[in-house]
């Protein structure tokens, strides 16, 4: 059994009763390692050299990272567990994109979207009519159609079955923050990634000319049934320039994400001068456009600050020659100017990750412990409510 905070009651008073060994361990947290790096695993700002950070971010986590050298330029709790809503889909197709051919048929049935979760975003997938795997990977990326993910799990083997595939390659990129728990990024209890994580499944199928292609993709047109269809806009406002939003210079992707319960968040990736950048931003307290202002701030300081001094790395997947790192705990650091003031509460703890009081860390060594592993404004819900399906908790 497990308590509230997600240790097994046996872990818990194994902790408790290495508390008095905090001092004597904390010595030696500068030796503890971090997936991307020790910054990575504080909870103030990491940011070394360049002009100042944009003032007023509310976000609870966020990352800045060049895409080729996989540099992290500055973050804010970059491991973070938090609810990923549909950013999550990013994994989804890191998973499963490369399994089906674009020009593939399938006819869809009740049973596969039987079990969309009801509130969930729509793209509008009908039983009977037949699609080709790239309608429905359209209706992913840019509806975040939960009735296509469904399609495509029940495709790939089932939902079960792809819910796993999906926990094997986030351990894989060494995700470890990423706990998988559907395929579509829902609100389900214990469902939780991380910006580090978020920006690991970015770069990832970034490298993918399909997946490049479909988070890029602003506008297309639907099946219907019979000879008739309907228009798609992809959901990202950096991309469309929608909800009275300004369109980023450059943006190239890659996905959005709401739930009540996540907020807002988003991945985005944009070019200039050969250069491109990824940001992920978690969490903000304003809704609406928020997370898009707040990821377009932090491009724009990006682009501005090339040169500084990296606080950390996107680490490379195992299975490309990535050198396995797995993570033991993570120092605690004063917030730097400009940070949120009060420290944002976690979901979850990190995955072998385990917090000590005043910052001092403690690891539990020969079997004693082991840790494994807002609102959006009412015109907006009212009518995505109408174009994406209703629900008392939404999605997309």
């Amino acid at each position: 059994m497990r308590d509230s905070s997600g240790l097994s009651r046996r872990a818990a008073l194994g902790l408790a009763a290495a508390v008095p060994l905090a001092a004597a361990t904390a010595a030696t947290a500068s030796a503890a390692t971090t997936i991307g790096g020790a910054r990575l695993g504080r909870t103030g700002v990491q940011a070394s050299g360049g002009t100042a950070l944009p003032k007023h971010l509310t976000a609870r986590s966020w990352l800045i990272a060049d895409h080729t050298s996989g540099q992290v330029l500055a973050s804010y709790r970059a491991h973070q567990r938090l609810a990923p809503a549909s950013t999550l889909k990013m994994l989804f197709a890191d998973t499963v994109l490369g399994k089906f051919e674009r020009t593939e048929t399938h006819r869809v049935t009740d049973v596969e979207i039987a079990d969309v979760p009801a509130g969930s975003s729509l793209v509008g997938i009908k039983p009977g009519i037949t699609y080709t795997v790239e309608q429905l990977w359209q209706g992913v990326f840019l509806r975040s159609g939960n009735d296509a993910v469904h399609v495509l799990s029940h495709m790939n083997g089932g939902v079960p079955a792809t819910v796993a595939e999906m926990q094997a390659k986030a351990k894989d990129l060494q995700a470890l923050d990423t706990h998988v728990v559907s395929p579509d990024g829902f609100d389900h209890p214990g469902q939780l990634s991380s910006a580090y994580d978020l920006t690991l499944f970015a770069r990832h199928g970034l490298a993918s000319a399909d997946f490049r292609g479909y988070c890029a993709t602003k506008t297309a047109d639907f099946p219907a049934g019979g000879k008739k269809t309907f228009q798609i806009q992809n959901t990202d406002r950096l991309l469309t320039g929608a909800w009275g939003l300004k369109t980023y210079d450059g943006l190239i992707g890659v996905k959005n994400g709401y739930t009540s319960h996540a907020g807002n968040t988003f991945t985005g990736a944009a070019t200039r001068d050969g250069r491109t950048l990824l940001v992920t931003v978690m969490h903000p307290k304003s809704g609406g456009n928020g997370v898009y202002e707040e990821t377009a701030q932090l491009l724009d300081w990006g682009f501005r600050n090339a040169s500084v001094d990296p606080v950390g790395t996107l680490v490379e997947p195992i299975s490309e020659g990535g050198a396995s790192a797995a993570p033991t705990r993570r120092a605690t650091a004063k917030p730097a100017a400009g940070a949120p003031a009060a420290a944002a509460k976690s979901d979850g703890p990190p995955w072998g990750l385990v917090g000590g009081a005043g910052g001092a860390v403690v690891l539990l060594a020969g079997g004693a412990l082991a840790l494994r592993n807002r609102r959006r404004r009412p015109a907006e819900v009212q009518a995505e409510a109408s174009a994406e399906g209703r629900g008392r908790r939404r999605e997309r």
